[in-house]
């Protein structure tokens, strides 16, 4: 009873909003320095003739265009084909012929065969469009940046979220302030919803387990 136990308390974990795993990140209010007044010119605010608006701090928004494709396909074919006989010579009588019981001769023989096919092949293709907007979490030492962020829609009774986590490097990033999903590395993209319409389309947490590893027949 407690595989099935705790197969069903598994099933009832659900993702939720406002995870702080994606929460975003509210950058700590800095003590103002003392600006010196009388001009037009601040420093703190002021960027080179050639730069853009494209995040490069703690707590940007970084807008990620999802263009995830894959496609995988595998083909497999065995044949073992296996044939073996054997006989012996007919049983000698005392006489020096064969001994036959009703006119048959008694002759011991044996043969095995065998034939196994075996044949499998698997196509699978997936596809991942749109955008999700996240934030900046952390600026490494080489200037790549720590993104993560996710997004939640609310559709008639059932929501549907995208999640994203990665690190980019500020190079990859246009002058839109976009960046592409394949540029990301270690990218978890995480794609799914909840709700009824959700549930319905996954088995139920018994059937799982009898169709799982620890069922033993």
């Amino acid at each position: 009873m407690l595989p099935l136990v705790l197969t069903g308390c598994a099933s009832l974990q659900e993702p939720t909003q406002d995870d702080p795993n994606y929460a975003p990140l509210v950058p700590e209010p800095a003590p103002r320095p003392v600006m010196q007044s009388g001009s037009l010119f601040a420093q703190n605010h002021s960027n080179s003739l050639y730069s853009d608006n494209k995040a490069r701090h703690e707590g940007d928004i970084i807008t990620v265009l999802l263009v995830e494709r894959t496609q995988a396909s595998k083909k497999a074919k065995t044949e073992t084909k296996k044939d073996s006989s054997t006989s012996f010579d007919p049983i000698v009588g005392l006489n020096g012929g064969p001994v036959s019981v009703g006119g048959n001769v008694l002759q011991f023989g044996a043969g095995a065969k065998s034939d196994y096919k075996g044949d499998s092949k698997a196509d699978q293709s997936n596809s991942l469009t749109g955008d999700i907007s996240v934030n900046v979490l952390r600026v490494q030492s080489n200037g790549n940046l720590v993104i993560r962020g996710e997004k939640w829609l609310t559709l008639n009774t059932g929501k549907e979220y995208i999640r994203l986590t990665g690190v980019i490097r500020a190079e990859d990033v246009d002058v839109n302030n976009t960046v592409e999903s394949t540029k990301i590395a270690n990218a978890r993209i995480e794609y799914s919803g909840t709700g009824a319409h959700h549930g319905g389309q996954s088995p139920g947490w018994l059937s799982r387990f009898f169709s799982g590893p620890l069922w033993p027949f």
